[in-house]
């Protein structure tokens, strides 16, 4: 099979966590598939019928607005009173802690595993990682940039050629997610990388809900039916569609009707808006907007569909 990574994050078969599915000794594509029913079927056994929207993956196809509904969402949270962090995981995007206002980046949470990482020095303090739960205050203030009830922090990024593969930041991601624990009233907003590598290297496993951003085009409403898709056979029983970018009640309408086809549940549109347009070309801050306005209006129902599960 080539270079494998347990879905369920083993290191050795018939350890404590595996779950006999097979998927490391499968030399077949008949014999992988069925490892991967297997996943799917012990994910779903073991996943909550309902539980509180807590932990938020924005996913979707490249483009779309991920990283401008993440910041948007995390202001109207913050104003709602909520204690909001934000994860930044693309590797590649550079430009998420400045529209938040912040004019450098955090310390990336990657290097922890290397004293050469990302150019950083050597990470001392690594103990609250191997904890079997971790808070949000017990993770390190130089990962963190904080502002007005919202806390900002990054995985990392590739910055120069063979700096090797983003593995061990998708392992990062997935690890935190399962073991963060969160008070009341705090959420955790995820902006991952576009398209669905992330599913296949599980980074979604601990969260609850994946909100899938859906553009105007075949291409984005067509993955977001594979993000659905994946989304429950990781066992996450919310999986919603936010349309954005949307120019006209028109397409809104045409978008609503193919998402019902897929079996997709949209909760809420986000209008084109020129003020974010611009914002977002500029790298700046996204400031008050109709835009704002829209994602109020997801975000509290979102916040009602907290023991739904999807349709």
């Amino acid at each position: 099979m080539g270079l494998f990574h347990c879905p369920m994050g083993v290191a050795f078969y018939d350890d404590d966590d595996c779950i006999l599915c097979e998927m490391c000794s499968a030399t077949t594509e008949e014999e992988m598939v069925e490892a991967s029913k297997k996943i799917r079927a012990y994910l779903r056994s073991v996943a909550p019928k309902s539980s509180p929207v807590r932990k938020i993956a924005i996913c979707g196809k490249g483009g779309v607005g991920k990283s401008t509904v993440v910041t948007l969402m995390a202001e109207v949270l913050a104003t709602e009173g909520y204690s909001v962090l934000v994860l930044d995981t693309d590797e590649s995007n550079p430009g998420l802690h400045r529209m938040f206002g912040f004019d450098k980046e955090p310390k990336p949470l990657i290097t922890v595993l290397s004293r050469f990482a990302m150019g950083q020095e050597e990470a001392t303090d690594t103990e609250w990682l191997g904890r079997e739960s971790i808070g949000i205050n017990d993770i390190p203030s130089d990962y963190i940039f904080n502002r007005d009830g919202l806390k900002f922090m990054m995985i990392g990024k590739i910055e120069d050629p063979f700096q090797g593969c983003a593995c061990s930041m998708a392992d990062m991601t997935r690890n935190l997610m399962e073991k963060l624990v969160l008070e009341d009233k705090e959420v955790v907003l995820i902006d991952m990388e576009a398209g669905v590598e992330s599913f296949g290297r599980g980074m979604e496993r601990g969260v609850d809900t994946v909100l899938m951003i859906v553009e105007p085009s075949f291409e984005s409403v067509v993955l977001a039916e594979k993000i659905a898709y994946m989304a429950e056979g990781m066992g996450i029983n919310r999986a919603r569609a936010i349309l954005n970018k949307v120019p006209t009640e028109r397409v809104r309408q045409r978008m609503i009707e193919e998402l019902d086809k897929k079996k997709i549940r949209s909760i809420g549109t986000v209008y084109f808006n020129d003020e974010v347009n611009e914002a977002g070309f500029e790298g700046t801050a996204l400031g008050d907007s109709k835009a704002k306005d829209d994602i109020k209006s997801i975000v509290d129902f979102l916040l009602k569909d907290e023991t739904a599960v999807a349709q």
